[in-house]
């Protein structure tokens, strides 16, 4: 379980192609100290585990369908991407209950840059509007930020100058993948509702 706030902003150092897979090196030197075999390290959002671990850089396998329903497939060697590790139990939650399990990709539409924050228009897949709603909690790149504007088909989210100097959205350009994930709540709430309606018949 993470919680959307980006721990350092990595680097892709090698990318192995293994026909129905791939293997990730990546270095972070926040993330690898005292990793382990085993443990789960979030990469732009997406939930992966570690099976090599030297130095500051750790390995990950990535399967097929992590490469198909995510944009981790179009990462090569140089890419900067954003990690964090689990959320420890009794911590704060800084962001919102972020999974690691990715819904879908979008694209970055425009930016609005101003003097202190940034507009960012990202498209939206038509399966997961429903659940995007104005100031609720969308997990973009593995970033927790808060929705400024839902549309049918795109949403916007104020970017502090923080998120733009620490995170990937701060060199994204209009025409880029990111990885979304929404918010679990309103999956379970909708599934609840489902349920209901259908023992009411």
């Amino acid at each position: 379980m993470f919680t959307g706030i980006v721990e350092e902003l990595g680097e892709v150092t090698a990318v192995e192609n293994l026909g129905d897979s791939a293997r990730f090196r990546l270095r972070g030197p926040v993330v690898t100290e005292g990793a382990k075999h085993g443990d789960s390290i979030a990469v732009n959002g997406v939930c992966l585990t570690v099976v090599d671990h030297e130095g500051d850089e750790f390995t990950a396998d990535v399967m097929a369908e992590t490469l198909n329903r995510s944009s981790l497939g179009a990462l090569a060697a140089g890419s900067r991407v954003n990690l964090e590790r689990p959320t420890a139990v009794g911590t704060r939650l800084g962001g919102h209950i972020v999974q690691g399990h990715v819904d879908g990709t979008g694209e970055i539409l425009e930016r609005k840059p101003s003097e202190n924050w940034e507009i960012v228009k990202v498209s939206l897949p038509a399966d997961l509007a429903r659940y995007v709603v104005e100031k609720g909690s969308i997990t973009v790149d593995g970033i927790s930020l808060t929705v400024v504007d839902a549309g049918p088909d795109y949403f916007t989210i104020s970017l502090i100058p923080t998120t733009l100097a620490l995170t990937t959205l701060g060199h994204k350009q209009s025409g880029d993948p990111v990885n979304l994930e929404v918010d679990i709540v309103a999956k379970y709430v909708e599934r609840l509702l489902a349920a209901g309606q259908g023992g009411a018949r």
